[in-house]
């Protein structure tokens, strides 16, 4: 480590273990996937697109020839698509050792739906997940140290969730639905650590963000067509890092042997823009553990997926 600042040289050893990643075939989780797979883990690739992942896969393969690495079909906008793969990963019989839920989407300028009816940052970013992490929580907890390292946002502590417009229903604001989803998963990630610790079991929670990153989120989302957009792009070069080094915060909570459940790891830069890794402290909003245990609730109820009750 130094000057006593994380970086992927500390990463510690993953041969033996098995790692998913969602949203692996650009940006941050592919710097991950990277990173792990030079380590000796067996990569999982999560990708809604197949030719997408062939690309990341023979990518990844260029760049670390004796990877250890396999492309997951996985839409995390679709609850089939997640309920297909979770079936098929449980009929191998193996361990999950890390599962990082890092896929999502940014401010789309219009309201959008996935195919199962759900506004599709909310159903993406948020209830996919969800639903991803408890059907795959059997193959996690077969794991010796499993862990699960859930990607939010700075965008979390402009986060507001409005329970009668959930899924913006009444009124939707681009912005608005995604700092919420990021919310969202923070209320997640800190409520699961807090389920699997009543239960006595080794699994760890962590949540991440990234900074702010320059990744491919935000030409998919709302381009530059608006202000924040617009802010944000102008003073890249000096608010931004790459995503190898947003990507860093992601692989301490999944590796580190220091990293503990129920903390919050961003950059250590000036207001979390970018940085190494440190602990961070959320938003209070984030510590709600009422609002955590509602949205618990209204997840199973809309993904049909129940897993590890409440403390």
């Amino acid at each position: 480590m130094a000057n006593g600042k994380w970086t992927a040289a500390d990463l510690p050893s993953q041969t033996g273990r098995t790692i998913l990643i969602t949203g692996a075939n650009s940006g941050i989780g592919y710097q991950a996937a990277k990173e792990l797979a030079l380590k000796g883990a067996h990569v999982l690739l999560g990708v809604r697109d197949a030719a997408k992942g062939a690309a990341a896969l023979e990518r990844l393969r260029r760049e670390v020839p004796a990877a250890s690495a396999e492309v997951a079909q996985l839409d995390m906008a679709s609850l089939s698509s997640i309920r297909a793969f979770a079936n098929q990963f449980l009929a191998r019989g193996i361990a999950l050792d890390v599962l990082i839920n890092n896929a999502g989407v940014m401010a789309l300028p219009k309201r959008e739906l996935t195919v199962d009816g759900f506004e599709r940052q909310f159903g993406t970013n948020h209830l996919g997940h969800f639903a991803l992490t408890g059907l795959l929580m059997p193959a996690l907890l077969q794991a010796p140290a499993p862990r699960v390292v859930t990607v939010s946002s700075l965008a979390h502590r402009n986060g507001k969730i409005e329970w009668s417009n959930l899924q913006g229903e009444t009124h939707y604001v681009p912005w608005d639905s995604y700092n919420a989803s990021k919310l969202e998963n923070l209320l997640f990630a800190l409520e699961l650590q807090r389920r699997v610790k009543a239960t006595g079991s080794p699994l760890l929670s962590i949540p991440v963000h990234p900074g702010i990153a320059r990744t491919s989120i935000l030409a998919n989302g709302p381009g530059t067509r608006d202000i924040k957009s617009i802010a944000v792009t102008l003073l890249g070069p000096f608010i931004t890092q790459d995503d190898a080094m947003g990507a860093l915060p992601t692989l301490y909570a999944a590796t580190a042997p220091q990293a503990k459940g129920g903390e919050y790891i961003g950059p250590d830069g000036f207001q979390g823009f970018r940085g190494y890794p440190t602990v961070e402290q959320p938003r209070p909003q984030a510590l709600d553990e009422a609002a955590a245990q509602r949205l618990w609730s209204v997840s199973e109820e809309l993904s049909g997926v129940t897993y590890l009750p409440a403390a």
